[in-house]
């Protein structure tokens, strides 16, 4: 697919992988995208699975406010390999992702007009995911997102708060599951699209009422957002659950092709 990226894109693509968050699931200590996986961080593993792609020519890491110099010097440390052009920034990020990912597409070059925004936490996805979502951009869609139909029965529910946290919840409506998909990244846009979202929707973020994903922002200007075939392997790595899993599927990999 990504010869089929290449011949369609009128201009270049990058990639912004938000990696300011401290992942308090996992614990304590080391911040998620920081934590290693198989040895190396999964950052790194987010950053090869990028610039994976062809279509991929620039890479931007938005580190934690305080703490860029530190992603830098991985990243250094674990560079691509020797022919991959992909050029790799590092950024300050902010107090959230949403202002994180905004302050990564200020460091874009005029010359980008596809932006791929990727979690740190989704280390696995295979490059196949991210060509088709490129791809669908290129073909005219203005946002994309990959996505699985669910496996689990999905209620909604009344939630508890306050001192009735933990009591049972009252089951309010059982969602028809066929309509319903469970989403991913990266997730694509054409770029004017994702920055006109940022920029409109910013003040929101600020009191709290931001997005859960960047799509979701750009359904607030009333644009269409499409949905493309996800993976398995592009889960989210959250619970140290998820670690041993993830550990397992790089440990298929390296048997069945040596990665």
């Amino acid at each position: 697919m990504s010869d089929r990226v290449i011949a369609d894109a009128s201009g270049r693509t990058a990639a912004v992988i938000p990696a300011a968050g401290r992942g308090v699931r996992l614990g304590p200590g080391t911040p998620k995208a920081l934590r290693a996986l198989n040895g190396t961080p999964m950052l790194i593993h987010a950053v090869r699975a990028m610039a994976a792609s062809r279509a991929v020519s620039l890479v931007v890491v938005v580190a934690p406010p305080d703490g860029a110099a530190e992603v830098r010097t991985l990243l250094d440390e674990h560079p691509l390999a020797d022919h991959d052009p992909t050029e790799v920034l590092v950024v300050p990020g902010g107090g959230t992702r949403q202002e994180s990912v905004r302050l990564g597409l200020r460091a874009l070059t005029d010359d980008i007009t596809t932006v791929l925004v990727h979690d740190a936490a989704r280390p696995l996805v295979p490059v196949d995911t991210v060509d088709a979502v490129v791809a669908a951009v290129h073909d005219g869609a203005p946002a994309v997102v990959p996505a699985l139909p669910l496996a689990d029965t999905v209620k909604q529910v009344e939630p508890r708060t306050g001192a009735a946290a933990g009591e049972p919840e009252p089951v309010v409506g059982t969602p028809e599951r066929a309509l319903l998909r469970a989403v991913q990244t990266p997730q694509g846009f054409d770029r004017a699209t994702l920055v006109a979202a940022h920029e409109k929707f910013a003040a929101a973020a600020r009191e709290g009422e931001g997005a859960t994903d960047d799509a979701g922002l750009v359904e607030r200007l009333g644009t269409e957002v499409v949905v493309v075939p996800g993976h398995e392997e592009a889960f989210k790595v959250t619970r140290p659950l998820d670690l041993v899993l993830a550990e397992a599927v790089l440990a298929r990999r390296r048997a069945n092709d040596g990665f």
